[in-house]
């Protein structure tokens, strides 16, 4: 039996906070069968039950509840410890680390990312994609000093500066009968075939949550990582999908047809963050100004995207 390690513990919080170990598995990318064995391996560890598991699900023991409650107090000023100590190195060597939610870098442009490292030659930048949520948690988690992402945030950690936000519209095949109509509500999605991008992103939450806030479940026949195969699979008119503006206008065909929520908007917001420290990073600051001029002369039409 190995020692238990902290992104073990972090594992663990995850199942409590997800109340299931398949959801906790799906958010960390695993098996559930490989998230219960090291579930069972701290159990062995520390020699205590930490869930009841029953055929409705699982709960947390009393040695389960004390556990949780002391991660939950210790691992937020360690990664803040962490951070620090990552952005310190980061900012000896001249490095930002982007984190991005894919489909951010279409808003910025590349030609942003671009210039900035022509201006500021002396900075390495790294970039790197995932979905929506698995950029918040890395970020809290203490990789990258960075990131682009899309809805809501946990502020504790992290400063949010706005970017843009888009409206989430209804995309159907010029063919299709809803083709015709000037703006849709939700329950017009009720029965209809829905490609949608998966759990991992802020717009299938969303989504799903407004289809039962009116009281039915999406038919969802196909979940991608990203918005490109939805748009191929409403192409071929093989059902209905959803998405932004500026995603659409990359991707603009004529046999496709965007149509507003009237009982909208539904909105896709996206941020940059930064962390809250005591450690300021100038690279990082010429970096956030680069970005949010950049917006501005999007928003001016000094530039175009």
């Amino acid at each position: 039996m190995k020692p238990v390690d902290l992104k073990e513990l972090e594992y663990f919080k995850m199942v409590c906070e997800q109340k299931s170990i398949t959801k906790a598995a799906h958010a960390l990318y695993m098996t559930p069968q490989g998230l219960s064995r090291i579930i069972k391996n701290i159990e062995n560890e520390m020699e205590a039950t930490l869930l009841n598991r029953t055929a409705s699900g699982i709960s947390l023991t009393r040695s389960g509840e004390y556990l949780y409650k002391h991660l939950t107090d210790f691992l937020g000023p360690y990664r803040m410890v962490c951070s620090e100590i990552r952005c310190m190195e980061q900012q000896e060597k001249h490095e930002i680390d982007l984190l991005s939610a894919y489909g951010i870098l279409r808003l910025v442009t590349p030609e942003c990312i671009w210039d900035f490292k022509e201006k500021y030659p002396q900075i390495t930048l790294h970039y790197r994609e995932y979905p929506d949520h698995q950029v918040e948690s890395r970020f809290l988690a203490g990789e990258g000093n960075v990131a682009f992402t899309v809805g809501n945030h946990s502020l504790k950690y992290m400063e949010a500066t706005f970017m843009e936000k888009f409206e989430i519209k209804l995309l159907v095949n010029r063919a299709h009968p809803l083709s015709k109509r000037e703006k849709v509500t939700i329950k017009d999605l009720e029965g209809e075939r829905l490609y949608i991008e998966s759990p991992e992103f802020h717009i299938h939450s969303l989504i799903l949550e407004k289809c039962r806030q009116a009281g039915f479940e999406p038919n969802i026949v196909f979940e991608t990582s990203g918005f490109s195969l939805c748009h191929k699979m409403v192409q071929q008119n093989k059902g209905i999908s959803v998405t932004v503006d500026f995603i659409f206008d990359d991707m603009k065909r004529e046999d496709l047809v965007m149509i507003p929520f009237e009982d909208g908007p539904y909105e896709w917001e996206t941020y940059m963050l930064t962390r809250k420290g005591s450690t300021p990073n100038p690279d990082i600051r010429l970096f956030h100004s680069h970005v949010m001029k950049w917006l501005k002369d999007i928003k001016e039409k000094n530039i175009s995207r």
